[in-house]
């Protein structure tokens, strides 16, 4: 017996094959790119991950010898927020807008002046932001009347993939709380926001928990993906809510960390949390009847590339690392602003800039890559204190993932200045292994998704906090000051 999960990215199509037992049988993907046909603008067209999920699924049955009769079930997962348009006969209207978009500021601003900030908050559980898939909407609404005309269908880039697998419309509830149309709180489309907005309900499909079913695979599909009709086809989830169960972060207490290129800290809840200022997102999980926070940073592992690649370049990160941890905690009073392509969390404020404060001429190469990662563990920080400021319970572990994490130091400044135990784990393909997972616990393999992540993701490395926890208080509190005093000279310059 045997899984797929199928992770429909922004540059890639995953394709991961699992045993009952959730060992990784084998993995394919395939590469693609998107557009930006202006400034600012991201587009793809919807086929090409359409194209990718036939290739990588008679790949990875050819490549493991596995036979499509064996397949019990299939879960999606993918990127978050992007727009899919179809006709009344199922024709994409125009190249999805994805989620890393960003034409649409002034819908944003038309969202907050026709609902309220404070009323878009309380339901959707975030404020307007140029990722999400209702100000995409009303942009084409704005600037694209005549296609605007022929919307019969709105779907998300993995959804797209359920519809050419099914024949049918369906959406998760993790992925559909993305779009800003969600009613966070009852897990499922506000009719309120519809009617403001000038969306029609129709447009949308129904939504599932990520273990339900939502269709079975075509004899067309079948055809064209190398598999056998009937299979059932799982809701799955966005791909932060896959990759927290392909993680384990599935219960309260348990918060994942990905220390990329971004940094994302993600942590599930028993009950909706919202950040009254929505500075931190409040989406349902993929987990049935559980909801998750999160906070995202633009540069987190990017910063140390960028100081790599700009004042080191001739170095290894091992070596400039080794440098590093030579130097106290606190740096000595140099700190560093990760804010190099604008904020996220918990500052929403593209025009943020990147800054190092408090140079002295003891200061030293070492002392600045060291408060590069010191800097960037502050901004997790922040993600932290929101989180339970907005009610999370006490985070008992952190599971970490990314590039980054191959930093012994890194993962030990990250301990101290969270306060909390840092752990990796035995799974290594995130979102794909998670829609996996789903699939398996839907077919009624595990009889839940915490026990399945119990069962299936093992603890690999641990890291505790060091004596040096207590030095990072007066530092992170100045870094705190420093946004708001900057905020008005970011802007002018």
């Amino acid at each position: 017996m045997y899984f797929i999960g199928i992770d429909s990215s922004t540059t890639a199509t995953k394709a991961l094959l699992m045993d009952e037992s959730g060992v990784v049988i084998g993995v394919e993907s395939a590469e693609y790119s998107y557009e930006t046909p202006y400034p600012q603008w991201s587009e793809q067209h919807p086929d090409l991950w359409w194209d990718a999920t036939c290739k990588t699924i008679r790949q990875v049955l050819a490549a493991t010898g596995v036979a499509a009769s064996d397949v019990r079930g299939i879960g999606l997962t993918g990127q978050m927020h992007g727009m899919v348009l179809l006709d009344a006969a199922g024709k994409v209207l125009r190249p999805a807008i994805l989620w890393n978009d960003q034409r649409t500021g002034a819908e944003c601003d038309q969202m907050r002046a026709m609902v309220g900030k404070q009323r878009l908050i309380d339901i959707t559980g975030n404020d307007a932001l140029t990722g999400f898939t209702a100000p995409k909407i009303l942009w084409v609404k704005n600037n694209e009347p005549e296609l605007f005309a022929q919307i019969a269908q709105i779907l998300l880039p993995k959804d797209y993939v359920r519809f050419k697998l099914t024949g049918g419309y369906a959406t998760d509830k993790a992925g559909a709380a993305g779009t800003q149309l969600f009613d966070v709180r009852k897990r499922n489309w506000s009719v309120e926001l519809l009617e403001i907005l000038g969306i029609e309900l129709d447009w949308l499909p129904p939504t599932f928990e990520g273990t339900d079913v939502t269709g079975i695979i075509s004899a067309d599909a079948a055809a064209q993906c190398g598999l056998v009709a009937g299979i059932p086809v799982f809701a799955g989830g966005g791909d932060q809510a896959a990759n927290a169960v392909g993680t384990g972060a599935v219960v309260d207490g348990v918060v994942t960390l990905s220390l990329g290129t971004s940094g994302v800290v993600f942590a599930s809840a028993e009950a909706p949390l919202i950040e009254p200022d929505g500075r931190l997102h409040a989406f349902c999980h993929a987990v049935p009847n559980k909801w998750h926070l999160m906070g995202v940073m633009l540069s987190a592992a990017g910063s140390l590339r960028w100081y790599h690649d700009t004042f080191c370049p001739t170095m290894s990160y091992d070596e400039m690392t080794a440098e590093a941890a030579q130097i106290p905690a606190g740096s000595e009073g140099l700190i560093f602003l990760p804010y190099l392509t604008g904020e996220r969390t918990p500052h929403p404020d593209p025009l943020a800039r990147g800054a190092f404060i408090g140079f002295t001429v003891r200061h030293t190469r070492a002392h600045a890559t060291r408060a590069v990662m010191e800097g960037v563990a502050f901004g997790f920080r922040d993600m932290f204190e929101l989180m339970r400021e907005a009610g999370l319970a006490d985070v008992s572990q952190i599971r970490v993932s990314g590039g980054g994490t191959r930093s012994e130091l890194w993962l030990q400044i990250l301990a101290d200045v969270l306060q909390t135990e840092m752990v990796t784990f035995n799974t290594t393909e995130g979102a794909a292994y998670g829609a996996a997972v789903l699939a398996a616990v839907g077919t009624g393999v595990f009889a839940d998704v915490p026990a399945a992540c119990e069962r299936l993701i093992g603890i690999s490395a641990t890291v505790q906090p060091s004596a040096a926890m207590a030095s990072y208080d007066k530092p992170y509190a100045i870094y705190q000051k420093l946004y708001p005093t900057l905020k008005e000279c970011f802007a002018e310059l």
